[in-house]
């Protein structure tokens, strides 16, 4: 047997961002698939951009200040400058992909079933007066081009917007020669504008901003003559620094770091790719980017805007089929009735968020509920939620929320939501120095005769009833007295009232979580060289923690039967004679966003399922507060078993393939095989 020390990290581990690309080319072969409906392929490619757009602005920032720090990525040890030469032609190819596909194939797509976005080429003289009036009544007036001289250097451009480079001849009203000067879109315009049908003849015609821009520019410069104009877009690093053990008021110094989010160091620059090789030049060295960073764009530079014409067009046809989802069995009005008698489990986005509300609702309104304790780490706007945690503290009763400001791009929301909550009397706490509050809990203290009784709510998924319509999550609703204790627990120490404690049912970040892991891996690794059965079946979004990994690689040797489902990033490395024979990876895309993190163990025939807010992450594991439950009820412990991993680990329609090389391979149905999609199946289960 190979010990896994034998082999180098490089050998070990998948690098983690160029996984995370692999994850993109994914979700892009989701819009290549005709078996999907138009517009929802559309959504893909747009969802593959704003992804992309993401992962600049997080991870390659991060490789690049690793760079600057001379440290070495995680866990693959890659050296920063390997690892950006290598994110830069890995994205090279996913953004040549993603606009071969936009000028192919769905732009024609979409013509030939009647929902044009015209280019500039094809504007009818009808359609081009149009929008000459609409550019001089709409846009010019908010525009304020700005001439580059010693007097006027490069203006701060805000990250992700819309700009045009103007190279000009000839002199303006003041005599100043022509050279440069670059007009920046304001946010207020619209990226995406729908023709009138009256004017162009389509119902459903539409034109990018981007094209107005470059077409009528000449009227921003009268007496001038532009010479060309390029539409060009900056990606910057989007992550919030903020040392907390340094500042006093952690929402005070949130909100100043905000403030410069928008300008801070650049990472990747898209341009027109006729753009002159001098200009490039010239916006290079004020964004202090290399050449590598540079994105030549056959096409508008903000092609995920076009993902506004799905909610323009209303043609049911050419989306996905409407579902309901199904509302779970209990109380409506008196949901503590029904856990009072047994669990309830949600499995969304197949079954209501609504029971979870109902929940809330019924506590704010009860007269016996003494105290509602919850953490809010995304809540979406006009969220019922907050609604009903200020309904319940102004009744009087003692509401405390945990409200995690650093959840990444909606720190601003979550800023706005805890003023709402303290003015209304909630108590708010911005959770632990240094650690994320990421754990998804509620709990309800209610008075029954005599003595107190808890209510929990636990979940893989936020409090937040749009992404639960998108996400697959799992739900826990219990009274059961060790869950509830523990969580109560969990409360006090967010609160800095209680010591490091041992739970009775529960795991926890930073405390017992991966401890608990790697001792549950390793009980399946000492069954299995006791010559028993040692299998573990785990669902979550990404894995790279080296600790757990390693875990697995040794209980592989010893003979555990180990299969992974990964949606995103993976660094483990399946299927490595010698090392992870017995590991199997695949990634299941499909029409929701998988995101439930579900782990099994079969512990010599007495199985544990436990659901989590964690995925196998370093720092959801070492740096962050989570939760992981287990399921105790036998009948929801073997529908989650069920639904949540047998189901995925069937799918032969949606579901990829990872190889030791870090390359996924799609799964079709081998010969005599019916199709089966997991999301499909449970769509046709739960939702009739």
């Amino acid at each position: 047997m190979t010990d896994s020390n034998e082999f180098t990290d490089a050998e070990l581990f998948l690098n983690r961002e160029l996984s995370q690309l692999e994850f993109n080319f994914r979700v892009l072969a989701q819009a290549e698939d005709t078996s999907m409906p138009l517009l929802e392929r559309l959504k893909y490619l747009c969802i593959s951009c704003t992804n992309l757009d993401e992962f600049f602005e997080i991870r390659a920032a991060t490789v690049r200040t690793a760079l600057e720090y001379g440290a070495p990525l995680l866990p693959d040890r890659m050296a920063p400058s390997v690892a950006l030469e290598l994110i830069h032609k890995k994205a090279g190819e996913l953004v040549e992909a993603q606009y071969r596909y936009w000028s192919e194939t769905m732009r024609p797509a979409l013509t030939a079933a009647g929902i044009r976005v015209l280019t500039r080429d094809q504007w009818t003289v009808k359609q081009k007066r149009w929008l000459q009036k609409y550019f001089d009544n709409e846009v010019s007036p908010v525009l304020s081009p700005l001439g580059l001289d010693p007097a006027h250097p490069f203006p701060r451009i805000l990250n992700k917007s819309l700009n045009v480079v103007v190279v000009l001849e000839g002199k303006d009203a003041f005599g100043r020669k022509g050279g440069m000067a670059v007009v920046r879109a304001p946010r207020s315009l619209p990226r995406i504008i729908q023709l009138p049908e009256e004017i162009s003849g389509g119902k459903h015609d539409f034109v990018f901003l981007s094209a107005v821009l470059t077409t009528f520019v000449d009227d921003l410069f009268p007496g001038m003559k532009v010479k060309g104009a390029y539409q060009f877009r900056v990606t910057r690093n989007s992550e919030l620094f903020v040392d907390e053990e340094e500042v006093e008021n952690l929402a005070s110094a949130l909100k100043d770091e905000l403030l410069g989010r928008g300008f801070r160091p650049a990472v990747r620059l898209e341009i027109a790719d006729n753009c002159p090789k001098t200009i490039v030049k010239i916006l290079l060295q004020n964004f202090d980017l290399k050449e590598n960073a540079v994105y030549r764009i056959n096409g508008p530079v903000n092609l995920n805007r076009v993902i506004q014409v799905y909610d323009l067009v209303d043609r049911p046809d050419l989306k996905f089929p409407r579902f309901k989802s199904r509302r779970a069995k209990m109380d409506e009005e008196f949901p503590f009735a029904t856990l009072q008698e047994s669990d309830v489990l949600l499995h969304h986005p197949y079954e209501s968020f609504s029971s979870v509300l109902d929940l809330l609702q019924a506590a704010a309104n009860d007269p016996d509920v003494l105290a509602i304790k919850q953490t809010l780490y995304r809540t979406g706007k006009d969220s019922k939620i907050i609604e009903y945690l200020i309904a319940a503290a102004r009744k009087g009763k003692d509401v405390t929320v945990v409200v995690e400001l650093r959840a990444r791009f909606d720190e601003e929301a979550n800023l706005t939501l805890a003023d709402r909550l303290q003015e209304a009397g909630v108590q708010v706490m911005y959770g632990v120095v240094g650690y994320k509050t990421h754990a998804k809990m509620m709990l309800i203290v209610r008075r029954e005769g005599k003595t107190l009784r808890r209510y929990v709510h636990l979940g893989t998924g936020n409090y937040h009833a749009g992404t639960a319509k998108a996400y697959t999550d799992i739900g826990l609703m219990t009274s059961n007295p060790e869950i509830t204790t523990d969580v109560h627990g969990l409360f006090q120490q967010l609160s800095g009232l209680a010591p490091a404690m041992k739970l009775k049912r529960l795991m926890a970040s930073p405390f017992t979580l991966h401890k608990g892991l790697l001792a549950k891996i390793e009980r399946e690794a000492k069954h299995a060289r006791a010559g028993k059965a040692g299998h573990i079946i785990a669902k979550m979004n990404a894995i790279n923690e080296a600790g757990v990994i390693r875990a697995l690689y040794d209980a592989s040797q010893a003979g555990v039967k180990i299969e992974l489902i990964v949606r995103g990033a993976c660094c483990l490395r399946p299927g490595v004679p010698g090392l992870s024979d017995n590991i199997t990876v695949r990634s299941v895309v499909g029409r929701f966003l998988e995101h439930s993190r579900v782990y099994w163990f079969h512990n010599n025939g007495t199985s544990e399922i436990f659901c989590s807010s964690a995925d196998w992450m370093e720092r959801n594991l070492l740096r962050r507060v989570e939760t992981c439950f287990p399921i105790l009820d036998p009948r929801l412990a073997e529908r989650v078993f069920r639904e949540e991993l047998a189901n995925y680990l069937d799918d032969n329609q949606q579901a990829w393939r990872l190889d030791a090389g870090g390359h996924y391979e799609r799964i079709v149905p081998a010969e005599g095989e019916m199709p089966y999609s997991a999301q499909g199946a449970l769509l046709t289960k739960l939702c009739g």
